[in-house]
């Protein structure tokens, strides 16, 4: 009688011990089901190319404008992006069209899509024409380690003076929720810098560092 009873503990014991294996199991699957469809799921990046129309931007030393070079970069990266199967690209313009400051579009636009990233590309100015050199802003703190990841892979691909990821009021990267940088690839008004930048060599270049630095935060984010 008390070896049966031994031996009725015995198979309770092995089946719970089998049902408890079981659902662990179901619990493993499901957590790498969960992680392979957030790998599935593709990034949407927002590439912002600035200005647009009426407002040109900067003016060049050569006399030509920033919202020309800004779309042209923009469209380089929208091409590269295209190629990713992980990533998913929207632009905020694809021509010469003017967006008002006013009507907050290019971060409203980003948050009704609810974008991963969004990217302003943008070329600076400034009153003396000795100043050069490649800046990112950001302004949220979300946003710094990003920024900082655009600053690095740009700064490597125009060669100029690395001025740094900086926190900045800019309502396109201010207004927007996802992290947000604003990356001016150099000084329109700096004659080495805007003979550079119109180059068609070194807008490639450019356009290859910004997808570099888009791929390295989203592999750190995963």
């Amino acid at each position: 009688m008390r070896k049966n009873r031994w031996v009725f503990t015995l198979i309770v014991f092995s089946l719970l011990l089998l049902a408890a294996c079981g659902e662990s199991n179901d619990s493993s699957h499901k957590e790498n089901a969960d992680h392979d469809k957030s790998n599935d799921t593709p990034l949407k990046v927002v590439i912002d190319p600035g200005h647009g129309g009426v407002d040109v931007g900067a003016t060049g030393v050569s006399g030509q404008h920033e919202k020309d070079f800004t779309l042209n970069v923009s469209k380089k990266v929208e091409k590269l992006l295209e190629q990713e199967p992980n990533i998913q690209v929207f632009m905020t313009r694809v021509d010469d069209q003017f967006i008002s400051q006013e009507s907050r579009h290019r971060p409203n636009y980003a948050n009704e899509i609810e974008a991963d990233l969004f990217i302003s590309i943008h070329g600076n100015t400034f009153s003396d024409p000795n100043v050069s050199g490649t800046e990112t802003f950001y302004y949220h703190k979300h946003s710094q380690h990003f920024a900082e990841i655009m600053q690095k892979h740009v700064v490597d691909a125009t060669g100029f003076r690395d001025r740094g990821a900086l926190k900045k009021d800019l309502f396109v990267v201010k207004d927007t929720k996802m992290p947000a940088a604003l990356i001016e690839i150099g000084y329109l008004t700096n004659p080495q810098d805007e003979s550079d930048m119109w180059d068609e060599d070194f807008q490639n270049r450019v356009a290859d560092a910004i997808v570099e630095g888009i791929k390295e935060y989203q592999d750190r984010a995963l």
